[in-house]
């Protein structure tokens, strides 16, 4: 079975345009079964809960008619991205709480990703992130895939921006995770996959605190490691040395820099926050480096993240 056949896709209310939709579109016609595209809507107005003057009834039948309306203007914008090649359906819901209607609707009807343009700053040309995109990114259990509003660059390249220094079974397996879903995605969207893994620097203040330590000895000990730790995934997977890349510096540094130079059209980033209920965070080195890219962004979870939205873990 092909990974992302169970698609949700967060509409742009204000807009006709809809790139979420349209990067939804793309990867359903390139799936190797037929998937599903639910197109899904969250709104409210408090004005038509606190109308003293209506009845309760009246107010559920204020709130039916805004529903149908917006599901009427949702298939409307859809009927240009239709087609035979998969199944679609719109859903409009009554809640305060964008991101929490989203979660609920990714338990409710079991979907596998999350797509949602994100809003881009003309003047900066950058992408600014709205605190539903945050809320998505640390307690969604299923990826998150955030779309820039701009046309998918032809022929373009995608990274995955993979963490080869450690040992710890989360990232090794998070690394597998995101190079199989590399190699699905650029096979879907006629793009070529890149391995991207970035290594720090060596801390400036052992070497007051340590007259003897030798830093350019540390710093080849460390880019080695990493080199053959990347050397070990390409080959599990089957890259070519010249598309994985091992630079020194902050990931939240490299990763964006990389993005640029690679004129790529998304970046597939491990989330690799903390397990169980506590599970609110996706990393700081996640955050700075998804506020620095300018292109979409692929959120994944790590295996066993439980959402604390998760229905099943309050009861």
């Amino acid at each position: 079975m092909s990974i992302y056949s169970k698609i949700l896709v967060v509409a742009n209310l204000n807009s006709d345009e809809q790139p979420a939709l349209a990067r939804a579109v793309q990867l359903a016609k390139k799936s190797k079964s037929r998937s599903n595209i639910s197109f899904f809507l969250s709104i409210y107005d408090f004005s038509y809960d606190m109308t003293s003057m209506l009845s309760h009834e009246e107010r559920d039948a204020m709130r039916r008619g805004v529903i149908q309306q917006r599901e009427e203007w949702m298939r409307n914008v859809a009927k240009p991205f239709l087609d035979d090649s998969f199944d679609f359906d719109v859903k409009v819901v009554w809640h305060n709480r964008p991101y929490v209607a989203i979660v609920e609707e990714v338990f409710e009807g079991k979907h596998d990703i999350v797509i949602k343009a994100t809003r881009k700053h003309d003047i900066l040309e950058s992408v600014i992130f709205t605190p539903t995109d945050w809320h998505l990114l640390r307690k969604c259990p299923v990826p998150v895939l955030l779309v820039k509003n701009s046309d998918w660059p032809e022929q373009a390249n995608i990274i995955a921006s993979v963490h080869v220094g450690s040992e710890n079974p989360t990232h090794i397996d998070l690394n597998d995770c995101m190079v199989k879903q590399l190699d699905s995605l650029t096979e879907r969207l006629g793009a070529t996959g890149y391995l991207v893994n970035a290594y720090p620097v060596t801390p400036a203040n052992i070497t007051i605190e340590l007259p003897e330590f030798d830093p350019a000895t540390y710093t080849d000990a460390v880019r080695g490691h990493h080199l053959t730790a990347m050397k070990a995934l390409r080959q599990k997977h089957g890259y070519p040395e010249e598309r994985t890349i091992v630079e020194q510096g902050l990931p939240e540094d490299i990763i964006p820099e990389v993005s640029r130079q690679l004129d790529a059209g998304m970046v597939i980033l491990g989330t690799t926050g903390r397990t169980g209920l506590s599970a609110v965070f996706i990393g700081n080195t996640a955050e700075h480096v998804i506020d620095k890219i300018n292109c979409d962004v692929l959120a994944l979870k790590p295996a066993g993240y439980i959402s604390p939205l998760d229905p099943n873990e309050s009861e």
